[in-house]
């Protein structure tokens, strides 16, 4: 409180009465001026000590009644847990009193005081100065979905309910007899463990359900639109339901942004490999890819940097006009301060690579580059191959607005890093930390279709192109506000006393079909609702 004051004293401060320092003057005055004023002890009067304990600090305060029967305060003590934290609560009471002999240093009998009325030791052990923060458990909304479509589900339904409550009787299927000690509920979860693996989240027989899953998997930024293997290892890794590869198959050979960005494979000469090194990040291989939209700060291209070994990738904005100082500072600032120094380079022999700055920087810290060969840039060969990777998956998640690219590059680059790799059997981040990041493929999706689709005219698929491909067509309202139009409605269910209908949105292909509130569509477009009920005839809510 006095420090604005007490900054003015020091030695050599030049006197300047700040707004800081009035209010710290006005808060004095009016704390000596109210309660609690700390009393003079009375060495002819009887003291009396309250304590308490809290999770994360302790606190104890000194009595005494004055001569008009008033309760004062002589002294106030506080001080945060260490790993006592980890106490019991008996045991942190008890460290509360012992804290308050070691202060007052007196002799004393024991009187409990429920906390309601210890109201000053409460206070002072709750200090929230001294709690340094609260655990915030995330759960994501499709587990929620997931646990309600079990009910739906007539071979599920069953399950669940019998692992839920051994004791009572229900009648399952054979197959489902068989394998019962496969199956676990969890938290309202039903798993299935397959062999040795870890087990997985049993995915009701809800087709929405299931591309929702896949979606997350295959669409997002942090998904990228890889392909089918990675794809499905992506969502073996945490989900299970019957024919589960076909499934992904269908989804990603009927992605229509993967059928319009990614150009059709074709042969190459076979590529020199180059020595495997021993260790992660021992050696690393280095390429630009140029030729991008400018973004908001002129970075026109990426740095893409590779682990040899993990098959990490790192990758940083960079501008045509990059130097080999700067060069020098992006692998600093995204490759030495994770990995530190590898002890060799893989490059082309671009001049950003050769130039006497590097060389001088390589000689001073011992390490050797590697060029490849002339004439045949495909020496490196998982560089070239990552480059044709992340520019697919640009072209996939900026097809709608192509300058914002730089903006997804650590999606991107978590994307790459997250996918198992077909060399190593694993993704990069468990051969680098022998660990699966924790991700949220089940992140509450906005209203309307997620994510920007290309709104060509016509659905052949385009050959190799640049990156910036034909936007959508922007679809706003009067006042220029993003607006999803309803092109048709597929199909209509009831939920909750509710109709619910599937819905086709306009410049969107079938794949972001979602379903949408009756009562909504019934404001937006009651045109589409009723020509669907004259067709259909009404349903069962």
């Amino acid at each position: 409180m006095a420090r604005p004051l007490m900054n003015l004293l020091k030695k050599d401060a030049v006197w300047s009465w700040t707004s800081e320092a009035q209010q710290a003057f006005e808060a004095i005055k009016t704390s000596l001026q109210s309660a609690p004023i700390l009393a003079l002890p009375d060495e002819d009067r009887p003291f009396s000590v309250v304590c308490d304990a809290s999770d994360f600090a302790i606190g104890c305060a000194l009595l005494q009644v004055d001569a008009e029967g008033r309760e004062r305060v002589v002294s106030f003590q506080s001080r945060q847990l260490t790993a006592e934290k980890n106490y019991p609560v008996p045991d942190k009471e008890l460290l509360a009193m012992k804290y308050a002999l070691v202060k007052f240093r007196y002799n004393f009998t024991v009187e409990y005081k429920p906390g309601k009325q210890n109201v000053l030791a409460d206070a002072l052990s709750r200090r929230p100065d001294y709690e340094l923060a609260h655990l915030a458990y995330l759960e994501s909304p499709l587990y929620e979905l997931i646990r309600e479509a079990y009910a739906e589900d007539d071979d599920l339904a069953g399950l669940v309910e019998a692992l839920s409550v051994p004791n009572k009787a229900v009648e399952l299927t054979a197959r489902q007899r068989s394998r019962r000690h496969r199956y676990s509920v969890v938290e309202g979860l039903l798993y299935y463990q397959v062999d040795e693996g870890e087990p997985r989240i049993v995915v009701p027989n809800d087709e929405d359900l299931r591309h929702r899953v896949l979606y997350e998997a295959h669409d997002t930024p942090l998904s990228g639109h890889l392909g089918r293997e990675k794809t499905y290892t992506s969502v073996v890794r945490n989900f299970w339901w019957p024919h589960m590869y076909k499934w992904v198959r269908k989804y990603v050979q009927t992605c229509e942004t993967c059928q319009r960005v990614k150009p059709v494979p074709s042969a190459s000469a076979p590529v020199m490999s180059l020595p495997v090194p021993a260790d992660c990040w021992r050696s690393v291989s280095m390429d630009f890819i140029f030729e991008l939209p400018a973004d908001a700060r002129g970075h026109t291209g990426i740095l893409v940097f590779v682990c040899r070994l993990s098959k990490m990738v790192r990758l940083a904005a960079a501008r045509k006009s990059v130097t080999a100082p700067q060069t020098a500072q992006l692998f600093v600032d995204n490759v030495f301060r994770h990995h530190g120094l590898p002890k060799a380079f893989v490059s082309d022999r671009d001049p950003r690579f050769v130039s006497h700055f590097w060389q001088h920087l390589f000689r001073l810290l011992g390490t050797r580059l590697d060029m490849s060969t002339a004439d045949h840039p495909q020496t490196d060969g998982q560089t070239e191959r990552v480059n044709r990777v992340l520019e697919d998956i640009l072209q996939s998640v900026c097809a709608a607005e192509p300058t914002k690219w730089s903006t997804l590059l650590p999606q991107v680059e978590f994307a790459l890093n997250h996918a198992v790799h077909s060399s190593t059997g694993f993704t990069p981040f468990y051969v680098n930390g022998l660990r699966h990041p924790l991700t949220d493929r089940t992140q509450q999706q906005s209203e309307g279709p997620p994510g920007h689709e290309s709104q060509s005219g016509d659905g052949e698929r385009p050959g190799p192109t640049p990156l910036p491909l034909r936007a959508p067509l922007p679809l706003l309202d009067n006042e220029g506000i993003l607006y999803y139009h309803v092109e048709k409605l597929r199909k209509r269910r009831g939920r909750s006393g509710q109709y619910q209908y599937l819905v086709k949105w306009r410049g969107y292909p079938s794949t972001r079909n979602w379903w949408e509130p009756g009562d909504r569509l019934e404001e937006d477009c009651a045109d589409l609702v009723a020509a669907f009920e004259r067709a259909h005839g009404p349903g069962q809510r």
